[in-house]
């Protein structure tokens, strides 16, 4: 029985009442008062209709027999996390005794179940059918909006995802002339090129995080980690604000009793540190102190942060890690700002097994931030800069095809500078042609070209020139599933924008050279 027109399927009442009138009975109510009711003749046929859409589904107790009892429990045990189907059960006339009664426990685990004793008046079902319908509307009201929430995820990460390409070229073409510098002049602005290189590395790792946007807003940051001296970071981290401080009129001081080694990711560290250095400055007066120390103290290594500024009340202090903690109440939102640095102090310090703490005597007393992470007996570890020194690889025919002209003259004029033969390409067919008579041992490709777009260049490429090649993917696009896709597209590697010489000459070192 078709339900009337203009009813909506998903607010139709499903009935099954396998012997006598009862069926036949309650959709005659049911429409009589104006709702749709559709009459069907087995458990089977009703769990088929509740995956087209139903507001409830009415049945008698007599229906809740095996077989069909289990298949009507796997439709409602598999309903989606928004919905949960009023189910109305005509009791009174129930068989099967304890059977019966267990069957109708194990229901009410996974089933919004209403009992009506029979015989039922008509104005008991129709009240217990409106008020099913009304919770039903409320479902439907949720998934919308929860569909909307998706929809507004989706076009946000496409944004961001957007957002992060074109930050990555710049980017891209900032490292690579740092580089090239580095390689033509290494002993000019050593220390200039050095922060230069930093920050660019620092922004490029911000920019994976903005990308990786669950990755972000679930607190599940991988890190890099490595042997890292806190002594030296948290020194570098006050020299580099040194300048705000003595604009402020801040006296900013520094001291480590040794060496203090972790097992960390140094661009995290740095951000902790800084996080807290920016606070601490932010929220002192002219004439103010800020004092950093670092030392160990047993197996930890202590960082402490502590200024003579706006303090805290002695009740603020066990929620001012939290997230957007009130303006009037908190420190991170006293002069500006969204409240979250703390925040992120505390789940990054947590996420190298230590943990943050903060002190202060009252308001206008100054406050005192202790970094606790666990020490480690650590060596320098090498850095890139150090190992692509190092690195030496037999010139190579390479292709590059770059959409952007100053990732493309950078990249091309490091390359150049280390011993490599290169040609460039501005989009996808340039790069087809000019492949077909410069004959490359490797082919840098990036993916968003104009025209052909980067998967149709490597088809090309891999067609013509077949397995010699080393195709790489050079790209603004890094999350896992653009990388899976390169490879899957024919590439051979897969390279994010910004990137570093050493990581290219890694790859070239690797690959085969052709007889």
């Amino acid at each position: 029985m078709a339900a009337p027109p203009g009813d909506s399927v998903e607010l139709r009442v499903l009935v099954l009442a396998p012997s006598g009138r009862d069926a036949a009975l309650a959709c005659e109510v049911l429409k009589s008062a104006g709702i749709a009711a559709e009459s069907t003749p087995t458990l089977g046929e009703l769990c088929a209709r509740l995956a087209e859409g139903a507001g409830a589904a009415v049945l008698t107790q007599e229906a809740l027999q095996p077989p069909g009892f289990a298949l009507l429990a796997r439709a409602l045990s598999g309903q989606p996390p928004w919905s949960d189907l009023p189910v109305l059960v005509f009791s009174g006339r129930e068989s099967g005794g304890e059977a019966a009664a267990d069957r109708r426990a194990a229901l009410e685990e996974i089933a919004n179940l209403i009992f009506l004793d029979r015989p039922t008046r008509r104005v008991a079902l129709l009240s217990a059918v409106h008020a099913a319908l009304r919770a039903r509307r409320r479902q439907y009201e949720v998934r919308d909006l929860l569909a909307q929430l998706q929809k507004a995820v989706r076009d946000r990460d496409q944004f961001l995802a957007m957002l992060g390409h074109e930050l990555r070229n710049p980017l891209g073409a900032i490292l690579a002339s740092v580089q090239l510098m580095e390689q033509k002049e290494p002993e000019k602005n050593p220390r200039e090129r050095r922060i230069i290189r930093r920050q660019t590395q620092l922004l490029s790792r911000l920019v994976d995080d903005l990308l990786d946007v669950s990755r972000v807003t679930s607190g599940k940051i991988v890190l890099d980690r490595k042997s890292v001296d806190l002594r030296e970071l948290v020194a570098r981290c006050v020299l580099n604000c040194g300048a705000a401080a003595k604009e402020a009129g801040i006296a900013l001081s520094f001291s480590a009793s040794d060496s203090a080694w972790v097992d960390g990711d140094a661009v995290r560290l740095e951000q902790i540190v800084n996080n807290l250095l920016t606070n601490a400055l932010k929220y002192t007066p002219p004439a103010g102190r800020v004092e950093v120390r670092v030392a160990r103290e047993g197996d930890d290594a202590l960082v402490r942060v502590a200024d003579t500024g706006v303090g805290m009340d002695p009740e603020i202090l066990p929620r001012v890690f939290d997230l957007f903690t009130q303006a009037d109440e908190a420190i991170d939102r006293a002069h500006g700002g969204l409240g979250i640095g703390l925040t992120l102090v505390r789940s990054l310090v947590e996420l190298h097994g230590g943990t943050v703490s903060a002190e202060s005597p009252g308001r206008g007393l100054g406050s005192t931030f202790t970094v606790r992470v666990p020490g480690i007996e650590g060596a320098p570890a090498v850095s890139d800069e150090e190992e692509g020194s190092g690195l030496s690889v037999e010139a190579r025919r390479i292709l590059l095809v770059e959409d952007n002209a100053d990732v493309r003259d950078s990249l091309r004029a490091l390359l150049e500078e280390a011993g490599h033969r290169v040609a460039t390409a501005a989009d996808g067919l340039e790069g087809i042609q000019l492949a077909s008579a410069f004959h490359p041992d490797a082919a840098f490709v990036d993916i968003g070209l104009p025209g052909l777009d980067g998967y149709g260049v490597a088809r090309h490429l891999r067609q013509s020139l077949g397995g010699d090649v080393l195709l790489v993917a050079l790209t603004g696009y890094g999350l896992p599933e653009d990388r899976r896709r390169a490879l899957e597209g024919g590439f051979d590697a897969h390279l994010t924008k910004p990137v570093t010489l050493r990581a290219i000459l890694r790859l070239l070192s690797e690959a085969r050279v052709p007889d």
